[in-house]
């Protein structure tokens, strides 16, 4: 019998959490559902958060302890992003692209693979891949 998988929820590593959440909720609209304790004034600056956009669970946690936060994040560590892309089953791409451009986002339209998946991209501010897509 076959392992029943009901969902999945990625984990990524990001530098700058506000940043972070403000993108992922405020921008493409997922909803905060667990976080670490704030660490300032901010409710935003906490270490780990988890957050859900419909079916879909996404977790972020900062990516340095406290005591070794860069000024800026190591490019070697950040430049291996450009190979992860999450992928998110969106039935209305057109309606998603005009969300995201009404929301300021930095998005071109979507386009339809060769593989026949209607595909929206955009960049996360650390560097990962996302995709809204769907069969054409």
């Amino acid at each position: 019998m076959a392992i029943e998988v009901r969902g999945l929820s990625p984990y990524l590593q990001v530098f700058h959490m506000p940043t972070s959440i403000q993108f992922y909720r405020d921008v493409l609209g997922f909803t905060v559902t667990g976080k670490s304790k704030a660490k300032s004034d901010d409710q935003d600056d906490v270490d780990w958060v988890m957050m859900d956009l419909g079916n879909t669970t996404l977790m972020l946690n900062t990516a340095y302890d406290p005591d070794d936060m860069p000024e800026a994040p190591d490019a070697a560590r950040w430049n291996g992003h450009k190979d992860t892309c999450v992928y998110f089953g969106c039935p209305d791409v057109d309606a998603a692209y005009e969300y995201l451009v009404a929301k300021g986002a930095d998005v071109k339209p979507p386009k339809v693979a060769w593989y026949g998946m209607k595909q929206l991209y955009l960049t996360d501010p650390d560097g990962y891949g996302i995709c809204f897509q769907w069969k054409a």
